[in-house]
């Protein structure tokens, strides 16, 4: 090997280390709670590290900034109908908020006006996630109507949505569906989506082009009862992956629920097992950490994983159903009658 080759090869490692994030071995949070009064809050999105938009459980859609303020609040209600929002979603233009229960209804809130833009009448209706590829490509998933899960699409920035025909989904199995615990049974990195699902069986569905095509995965994930499955799903890139969830109506259960990818969701391994978190409800990476920062949230407490999901620790005892970064050191969290901001130190 000559000199030329090997000083290129020592500058390739050293550069490669200077690029190798490290994880914070130690964070401690502090928490800013905003009362909400009468409501249930579920879907929050991010608008900026100061400021997030949320729908709740009372037709109620706004933005509170990191003072508490809050500012272009709506309350709706469709012919006597009070819609329970658990889904919600923005681009530049609008905010959408998806309602659970029959009927399902899809408003756009723009220029302080809501337009219905979809809307579904069925006994079985029930909407559990909405997400935006880009500010033209949009996907909301729910319950099985038929014999697939209920996937609509928008191709025009969420003026229009329609129906996936079950002949192009894979079929779901008996006792198949989703949960509407914190607006993230979908992850999207690029064109891929990744949708997650619950009961007697948990997988995951995946697409690489929109929702033009589709494959579907098992998962060691508990499942066999229709309170247990994957409540959450996130993706660092178009590989790495971990799915969070449990058993609902088992708050302190901790067997085989949560899992980690290499693979984009082919494959998955149980990780901590019969260890902290127990049920979980929202799993998030940590942006600008490699993947290698990790929160999961619920009303047991929030957890932080500096190793991609296989070990955890307990940051506080705080119950939230959902949580979203706005930073590597900022987080917005939600639940029962209150939105808050959390710092990490």
């Amino acid at each position: 090997m000559n000199r030329i080759t090997t000083c290129f090869i020592i500058l390739i490692s050293i550069t490669s280390c200077k690029n190798e994030y490290k994880p914070r071995e130690t964070i401690t949070v502090s928490i800013d709670k905003f009362k909400m009064d009468s409501t249930s809050i579920r879907a929050i999105e991010i608008i900026n590290d100061s400021t997030v938009v949320y729908a709740g459980s009372v037709g109620d859609i706004g933005i509170i900034t990191a003072s508490g303020k809050l500012k272009a609040t709506k309350k709706i209600v469709t012919d006597t109908i009070v819609p329970h929002f658990r889904a919600l979603a923005y681009t530049k233009k609008a905010f959408y908020a998806l309602s659970v229960g029959n009927p399902a209804l899809l408003y756009k809130y723009h220029d302080n006006v809501i337009d219905i833009v979809y809307k579904e009448e069925h006994e079985k209706v029930f909407y559990d996630c909405i997400k935006f590829f880009n500010e033209l490509n949009g996907i909301a998933i729910g319950d099985p109507t038929d014999e697939c899960l209920s996937i609509l699409m928008t191709r025009d920035g969420g003026n229009s949505w329609g129906k996936i025909d079950c002949k192009d989904v894979p079929k779901i199995e008996e006792g198949e569906a989703a949960f509407a615990a914190s607006n993230t049974n979908i992850a999207i990195v690029g064109e891929n989506a990744w949708i997650v699902t619950g009961g007697l069986k948990a997988r995951v569905f995946h697409t690489s082009d929109m929702g033009l095509t589709w494959d579907v995965y098992n998962t060691p994930i508990v499942q066999g009862k229709n309170t247990t499955g994957i409540y959450s799903v996130d993706f660092y890139n178009d590989t790495q992956g971990i799915i969070c969830g449990g058993d609902y109506t088992d708050k302190f259960g901790n067997y085989a629920n949560k899992a980690i990818t290499n693979d984009g969701g082919k494959t998955w391994e149980v990780v901590s097992e019969n260890m902290e978190p127990n049920y979980v409800s929202c799993v998030q990476y940590v942006p600008n950490t490699q993947g290698k920062e990790v929160f999961a949230v619920s009303t047991n407490g929030i957890f932080y994983s500096k190793n991609a999901g296989v070990n955890w620790v307990r940051l506080s005892d705080e119950g939230f159903y959902t949580i979203r970064f706005a930073s590597k050191n900022v987080a917005w969290l939600s639940g029962n009658e209150v939105i808050a901001k959390m710092i990490l130190n």
